[in-house]
């Protein structure tokens, strides 16, 4: 149902920002073609709370929905995040100084692609997630889990227990949580005095500055700034100490916060610039929602110029932001011959909406399209390493974020060339036809 009051500090002074029609939920796969005219679609808007900062969706879906359904996300499956989160684990073992009597809890472990690392270093630890699939994926490698959502209750019952933590994480997860103040409640009692919280998020920042909009879905309830945290944090006792802009995912922050009050010097001067943007107003979102609308009429006039030159045209990626980009491009059904997707779980079925059919990546070099929509664009380089072949035998990506660009089979990417400042040094060749018939 649609919010009328800000989830973070209950102000009714909420302004809707961007209105992305009706979609369906964007990790609700489909076994077959015809349910997608029976799938349900709920409002995706966006809108800032002029009482905290906050950017939210208006629309809450109980969580028991989106997370203990067949959940189809492994994070497992990305090399580039396994690398992520290695080397998350190693810096926090030496700088924390973690060891064999040292406790550290995750929350959202999913299928234990981080803790895997602490368990591999002899740091005992301890895994919560409500999704089923990847919670027994972590527990076939010896992560301890509790299979269910964390909140200040649970948080009182391993308190009790005796098991506070020195270290507790959470990746990706401030954005999902309806009842965030339970939630942030719950971290300031789990910690010991002196243990530290870390957490990531996409950067709102960065989601507006580069027209992330596909990164908007109903799982995502929040779209965080240092200013929209600090007073959450500090609600519940607690205090964020420092912060790092990271280029994973589009751009996103890792903040550390605990009950002590320092800050570091790149918090304030990250701070600092957020006051500069002017991110505590709502004028800070002016014109997000037309240069959306420009970017989704570039790229449907570039595929359906290649489209009517003869060319093919698939995608790869079957994530929760490619739901939310291809729904919002609205292309005739068919239009797209396939997603492909390294993730056995979603290999076999149809994406949100668009029923477009989820196929092993193999099926790019088989089939040969011209073109493959890089859906994931966030692991841009990721993708192109693996897809050699495709690119080889003549295939080009499109990438659609920031605006949309064509990659040549010959051309380097990286991982950051998409992550934080757009197409860097490539060329853009959205504006001619490269289909060679």
């Amino acid at each position: 149902m649609g919010i009328r009051h800000c989830r973070s500090c209950h102000s009714s002074s909420l302004r809707v920002v961007l209105d992305l029609g009706a979609h369906p939920l964007s990790d609700a796969l489909l076994t077959s073609e015809r349910e997608a005219h029976e799938q349900p679609r709920y409002p995706l808007r966006l809108a800032f709370c002029e009482g905290c900062s906050l950017l939210q969706v208006t629309e809450t879906i109980p969580p028991h929905v989106l997370f203990q359904r067949d959940y189809p996300y492994f994070s497992s499956s990305s090399p580039a995040l396994l690398r992520h989160a290695a080397a998350n684990v190693k810096r926090l073992i030496l700088d924390r100084n973690l060891g064999s009597a040292s406790f550290v809890v995750e929350v959202a472990c999913n299928d234990g692609y981080l803790l895997r690392n602490f368990v591999e270093s002899g740091v005992p630890c301890l895994g919560i997630d409500p999704a089923v699939g990847p919670a027994e994926q972590a527990r076939k490698i010896g992560i301890p889990i509790i299979n269910d959502f964390f909140s200040l209750t649970l948080a009182e019952k391993l308190a009790g227990a005796g098991k506070c933590a020195d270290v507790m994480i959470a990746n990706n997860v401030v954005a999902h949580v309806d009842a965030i103040n339970d939630f942030v409640a719950g971290f300031q009692r789990l910690l010991k005095p002196d243990g530290l919280a870390v957490l990531e998020c996409a950067y709102a920042v960065d989601m507006i500055e580069n027209c992330e909009f596909d990164t908007i879905y109903h799982e995502h309830l929040f779209y965080h700034t240092l200013h929209g945290l600090k007073p959450l944090f500090e609600r519940h006792g607690l205090h964020l100490n420092d912060v790092e802009h990271l280029p994973i995912h589009g751009g996103s922050l890792r903040v550390f916060a605990s009950r002590s009050n320092r800050r570091s010097t790149r918090l304030e001067e990250l701070m600092e610039r957020e006051r500069e943007l002017g991110v505590h107003a709502v004028d800070w979102c002016t014109g997000f929602s037309a240069r959306i609308e420009n970017l989704r009429q570039s790229l449907v006039e570039l595929l359906e110029r290649e489209k009517t030159n003869g060319a093919r045209i698939a995608c790869y990626g079957a994530a929760a932001k490619g739901s939310t980009l291809v729904n919002y491009l609205d292309l005739k059904p068919g239009f797209f011959e396939f997603v492909a997707d390294a993730n056995p779980f979603k290999q076999g079925r149809f994406m949100p909406g668009q029923a477009i059919p989820i196929v092993h990546p193999d099926r790019l070099v088989e089939a040969q399209p011209d073109f493959a929509l890089l859906l994931v664009w966030n692991f841009a380089g990721e993708v192109m390493r693996q897809q050699a072949a495709y690119r080889a035998a003549g295939g080009h990506f499109i990438v659609p974020i920031p605006e949309p660009c064509i990659i040549e089979p010959g051309e380097v990417v990286n991982e950051t060339h998409f992550a934080l400042t757009g197409t860097s040094s490539m060329p853009r060749r959205a504006d001619a036809s490269v289909h060679s018939g």
